[in-house]
């Protein structure tokens, strides 16, 4: 089911990636990460499909042993009707009830967040990738640009030998 040189690649286990969150890996460190399924209404899934939608700034907290994600922007379907969704409501997350425990536990130790680091399609069901972090410093960051910059030069010199 692999399908090669389109934009949004099908992997072998039927998952379809919608976004990923490319900066939250850089001014965050991951220490675990967490499949959710999400909450959603209406219209929400044909804009979801169609990449209509922002999470760059979107976060997850606990409240009363339910998970919600804040500030995930779904645009308006466009061929939707009167009755289409709310853009920046706060949706509900689905995961056990141990794992929001410990998840719980986790976010009221010094400094963890939980962040939205991908958003995919697994089995015609939109699930949220969520992710245990916590914040880099200025130090770190720079750390991470200049690994990255390593990497490509070696790879660069890797390719131009062959």
């Amino acid at each position: 089911m692999a399908k090669k040189g389109n934009k949004n690649e099908y992997s072998e286990e039927g998952i379809k990636i919608l976004a990923v969150n490319r900066q939250a890996r850089f001014n965050y460190s991951v220490e675990e990460t967490l499949e959710c399924g999400i909450e959603l209404e209406g219209t929400e899934v044909k804009s979801l499909r169609g990449g209509k939608f922002s999470f760059s700034d979107s976060y997850a907290i606990v409240n009363s042993m339910e998970l919600w994600l804040i500030q995930l922007h779904i645009s308006p379907y466009d061929f939707g009707n009167i009755h289409n969704h709310e853009p920046d409501r706060k949706r509900r997350l689905l995961a056990h009830k141990q794992e929001i425990k410990k998840l719980s536990r986790k976010v009221d130790e010094k400094g963890f967040t939980l962040i939205p680091l991908k958003i995919y399609l697994k089995k015609s069901k939109i699930k949220v990738e969520l992710g245990i972090c916590r914040g880099k410093n200025v130090q770190d960051k720079r750390n991470t640009i200049r690994d990255r910059d390593e990497k490509r030069s070696v790879e660069r010199e890797f390719r131009q030998r062959i």
